[in-house]
Order: C-alpha cells, then structure tokens, then sequence
C-alpha cells in the first residue's frame, strides 16, 4: 500500500475523492480514507499544518496500515532566486531548521536518535516522482527541503535556511514525515509544488496560489501511481 500525506485539504481532497471501494478510519483526529486508485492501494490522510501533526499522522499511518511507501505531497516556498511559484521541488533531504541545541554545543538542525541534521530521501521513488513530474510538463528541482512549525514569511529567516542548510524549499511537515518513516525504516518522497517566495510577499501570494500549486502536485501524484500500478500488490 502508498501511503499519501499532506497537510491541507487542498492537498489531498482531490486525491481523496477519486479512491474507489474506499474505507474511512479516524485515528487520534485524523481521518485515513483507504481504498484503490487505478488500482493501486493507497492510503491518503491530511495531517493538517506543523511538524507534531506531520509526525502524529505518519506513525499512525505507519502502525495501523500496511504502507510500504509514504509521499508527503503539498506545497511549499521558494528558498531560490531560480525557483519560481508553480515550479516543482522533490527533495533529495529534509531537515528540521528549527531544532536548536546550539547552546549545548550540537549543530543547528541536529536530530538526536537519528543522529544527523539531513534526512535522505529514497532516490528510487524520488527518481520516479521527478520524471513523472517532467512527463507531466513541469518544471522541477532537486535539494533540501527545510521544516519548521513558522510560515516562512521574511527575507531574513528565508536567507538563513539557506546558508545554514542549503535549502531550496521550505515548508512546515516534510522534515517530521521523513524523521518518522526514517525511524520505522519506512521509503518516503517529499514533492513539493511552490505557492509563493517565503518573502515578505508570501502572505499575499500564498493564498492566491496555493490551490493552483496544490492541483499541480495532485496531478503529479495521479500520474505516477497510473505508471507504478503494476508495481503495488493488488488486492
């Protein structure tokens, strides 16, 4: 089974919508509509925003289905002067910018059990989501995606995701989703299409266009369970 994560409705109500012979089971608030799509076995779930929910939802995800794989789909900002809104972004990593035990002596970002600050993403799956995502006439871009509980909404936290990580993206969920399936030994991929530029303007632009950049991330996702259908067992 694909397990699918996002964080809004307009992350996954579509994806939702098109599951045939679905079930619906609500664990800790969160409701995981199981079923078919192009007869594949998925399991989809909006986790709503932040890294606790991110985190809460996966491992539920993860101890009540039989997920094999986890895509956290979504949308995101532009931590780069060359990607624009309704760009594509598909992470080689994630991390948690928000981590800080520097007072301690630890590196900003350090996550402590899993003892690194990057979380790599499966190259696999990841291989697969960015070709589909070419197939489907996108732009995309491969990097570090960074997670915080915060909007990113000003230059200067935007400036310093990038000079202390490298990141290219930055959004609110993928990290935790990544630290908790890395826990469980569970593949995952994190997409991420560009609702605005974590810039003093993402306020503005993220309500214009996040649904616009949630339905291209969507299609994405729908065409890349059409070309794996074959892949997933089928019950």
């Amino acid at each position: 089974m694909l397990g699918i994560i996002g964080a809004m409705d307009v992350e996954v109500n579509a994806l939702k919508e098109k599951i045939t012979r679905k079930t619906v089971t609500k664990i800790a608030g969160i409701e995981f509509v199981c079923g078919f799509l192009n007869e594949v076995m998925v399991c989809v779930a909006q986790c709503s925003p932040g890294k606790v929910n991110a985190a809460l939802c996966t491992q539920a995800m993860i101890d009540n289905f039989d997920v094999e794989k986890i895509i956290n789909v979504g949308v995101g900002c532009s931590l780069s002067k060359d990607i624009v809104i309704k760009n594509i972004v598909i992470a080689t990593d994630v991390c948690e910018h928000d981590i800080d035990m520097s007072a301690l002596g630890e590196p900003l970002g350090f996550i402590n059990g899993l003892n690194t600050i990057k979380i790599e993403t499966d190259e696999e799956l990841s291989e697969k989501l960015a070709r589909t995502a070419i197939n489907c006439g996108e732009k995309i871009h491969r990097g570090t995606i960074a997670s915080g509980d915060i909007f990113i909404a000003e230059s200067a936290l935007k400036q310093k995701l990038v000079s202390e990580f490298n990141a290219v993206c930055g959004e609110m969920e993928g990290g935790a989703i990544g630290h908790t399936c890395a826990a469980n030994g569970v593949p995952f991929a994190v997409i991420r299409s560009i609702s605005d530029g974590g810039d003093e303007q993402a306020q503005l632009d993220f309500p214009t266009f996040k649904k616009i950049a949630a339905d291209i991330s969507t299609a994405i996702i729908l065409e890349y369970i059409k070309s794996e259908q074959n892949q997933f067992a089928l019950f």
